[in-house]
């Protein structure tokens, strides 16, 4: 077995454990594609996560995007998008990844999608493709996350009492009308037991928070986590617009509609995809260093996620290993985005790679856009990172 095999696994169960963790992305591309300024000259790597975002990627104009990740759980989510894409029509296709459910999913599945799954994809969808049979549990609170969307709804009807003028707020027409809502059910939602239970690491990991993580935003942001999140909720909900917000949407209600999704999910995008962008997509089971090691190409795109905040304490060291895999098949003109829980990256300082034979300080090949970056967080519609970026690699 290859180091990097090993390596993923120790990582994945780390991790991950043995659960499909993230049902919908919580990366908001809107930033992704001003940052990246896509072409069909362009190769993108991503973290797969939902899938959503490398989606995204090829409507932008990407020329081919290589959706990576070591939780074969999320790859089986993007493979079933894409099977959907190829052999549904619209409205079946908007039914089951925007509502959320699908009626006869058992037997859509069976004719029109099983198909087009590898067969590991399949082995998992035997099972749970049930995760879209029924209309009152959606498929968006299904997974690890989406246990956690249905608990939080929940505290919102039952406890806070309070769902009607959430919706309302995720309605409501202009920003007045959204600061007026949200002075209304903050005190409401913002109770004690709220305050306690996100100051727990067993919730927040059903968020998919690691610990280094939240040590992270405990140590640099002030009043630490639970202020965090409680800002972080203030600024979406009161100081950008709602309308479009889908990410805050299909997680408090568990559905999409046509004018609040993602891209991958209207109809003109659809058709797209079906018409030939769907084939320029390539879903792997790897971590990043893993499938960059098999990898006889090279990418001048690569998307990280808060793929760093989980590697940097614990497995350091592979951390280091993964950015000279990066190194190794990066093109010329190189650009790489991350995002982080924290507000520094400081651990990035701390990273070396081989260059020519001599250790070097990873950051002395780093150019970032620091300004842009900075602008685009601030419109950031998820806003539950602490921070993104946007470096220039010299190769």
């Amino acid at each position: 077995m290859a180091i990097s095999e090993w390596v993923s696994g120790r990582v994945f169960q780390f991790v991950h454990g043995n659960n499909l963790v993230y049902n919908t992305c919580w990366e908001d591309p809107r930033l992704d594609r001003h940052a990246l300024q896509l072409s069909q000259q362009d190769t993108v790597l991503v973290i797969t996560s939902a899938g959503c975002n490398a989606l995204d990627y090829l409507l932008a104009g990407a020329g081919s995007v290589h959706a990576v990740d070591m939780n074969p759980r999320q790859n089986a989510l993007l493979e079933l998008k894409a099977a959907a894409i190829r052999n549904l029509d619209y409205p079946r296709f908007f039914q089951m990844f925007g509502n959320g459910h699908l009626p006869d999913v058992e037997t859509v599945y069976a004719n029109h999608l099983r198909k087009s799954l590898s067969n590991r994809s399949q082995k998992y969808w035997d099972r749970w493709i049930r995760f879209f049979d029924h209309p009152s549990k959606s498929f968006f609170f299904r997974g690890t996350s989406g246990a956690f969307a249905k608990m939080i709804g929940s505290y919102i009807t039952k406890v806070a009492r309070c769902r009607s003028d959430v919706i309302e707020l995720l309605d409501a027409p202009n920003l007045e009308e959204q600061q007026r809502l949200y002075k209304k059910v903050h005190p409401k939602i913002w109770s004690k037991s709220l305050r306690f239970a996100m100051n727990r690491d067993t919730t927040l990991s059903m968020l998919g928070v690691p610990k280094a993580q939240r040590r992270q935003i405990d140590q640099q942001y002030p009043g630490g986590i639970v202020k965090f999140v409680e800002d972080s909720l203030e600024a979406v909900f009161s100081k950008l617009p709602i309308q479009d917000n889908y990410f805050w949407r299909v997680y408090i209600t568990g559905s999409y509609t046509p004018n609040c999704c993602p891209e991958y999910l209207k109809e003109e995008n659809f058709e797209l995809l079906k018409g030939g962008l769907i084939d320029r997509l390539r879903v792997h089971t790897h971590s990043v260093q893993g499938f960059l090691e098999r990898y006889e190409g090279t990418i001048n795109r690569f998307v990280l996620l808060d793929h760093m905040d989980w590697l940097s304490d614990h497995f350091f060291p592979w951390l280091e290993s993964e950015w000279q895999a990066i190194l190794k098949r990066a093109a010329p003109n190189t650009r790489i985005l991350w995002r982080s829980g924290g507000l520094r990256t400081d651990f990035i300082n701390d990273v070396f790679v081989t260059v020519g034979g001599e250790k070097v300080r990873l950051n002395d090949l780093l150019t970032y856009d620091t300004k842009t970056a900075e602008q685009l967080h601030e419109l950031d519609r998820v806003h539950t990172y602490g921070s993104f970026y946007i470096a220039d690699l010299k190769v």
